[in-house]
């Protein structure tokens, strides 16, 4: 309620002049609004990536561990960019028969070990776990000779000879002759207690075994490196279907 002046008051020379109270400055509520917008889209996009993981946690924990396939090393039968379930139970070599497909540590035989950091290991570690990536050393191959085994090339056909008996490798998607044998080369292996023979089915192509003829361990894959064995290509849908019966090869 404003102040009533007295009759005849005149304010004193030099003295400040009443003025009313200034009201309270309004406040800006303009950008309220899309502060707030902006905070519900990454509530909203942070359980979105949080239900994706716990998803895709749940269906590996189904489904086993996912390997990426990095190359054409095992065409036909796998393709670049298949996605592989690997199944663990042959984790160390548990099992394994002529024929596998398996995924292993080829650190120290088919590729150098390396020094990573931790960090780099932990990012790869995540990538193969997503089955997004593969890391350099991994590898995936075909399970040719198993201790006291002795595998060489070739017959005058063409066929790989495993104890003398020649092989049917109906995987390798083509015909085997002597005019294109089943690999190239004349090579033989002895294959000790605790080792394998490891061949990739695009023989013209691959870096196994063969590669490591006069190394140190001589091509001979340790058992206890391997990851599991191949079971079902799971990605893309187009290709899923399980992996050939582990006697992929006959003699």
């Amino acid at each position: 309620m404003p102040k009533q002046r007295m009759a005849g008051y005149v304010p004193l020379k030099g003295a400040p002049a009443e003025t009313e109270p200034a009201s309270a400055p309004a406040q800006d509520t303009t950008t309220a609004a899309p502060a707030s917008g902006a905070s519900r889209w990454w509530a909203w996009l942070g359980l979105t990536v949080v239900a994706a993981v716990v998803v895709a946690a749940v269906l590996r924990a189904l489904t086993g561990p996912v390997y990426l396939i990095p190359s054409g090393s095992m065409e036909p039968t796998l393709q670049p960019g298949d996605r592989v379930r690997v199944d663990a139970a042959a984790a160390g070599g548990q099992g394994l028969h002529h024929g596998d497909v398996v995924v292993f540590d080829g650190a120290g035989s088919l590729a150098p070990y390396r020094s990573a950091g931790s960090l780099e290991r932990g990012l790869e570690d995540v990538a193969r776990w997503w089955g997004v990536g593969a890391a350099e050393d991994v590898f995936v191959k075909r399970v040719l000779a198993l201790p006291g085994d002795r595998l060489e090339c070739c017959a005058p056909d063409g066929r790989l000879l495993r104890n003398g008996e020649p092989l049917d490798e109906p995987y390798l998607g083509r015909p085997v002759t002597a005019d294109e044998p089943a690999a190239a080369g004349t090579w033989s292996f002895e294959v000790p207690d605790g080792r394998m023979v490891v061949l990739g089915d695009h023989r013209a192509a691959s870096r196994d075994s063969r590669a490591l003829l006069g190394a140190p361990g001589g091509g001979l894959i340790p058992l206890e490196r391997v990851e599991g064995r191949a079971a079902e290509i799971v990605w893309p849908l187009s290709r899923r279907g399980t992996m050939d019966a582990p006697s992929g090869d006959t003699p």
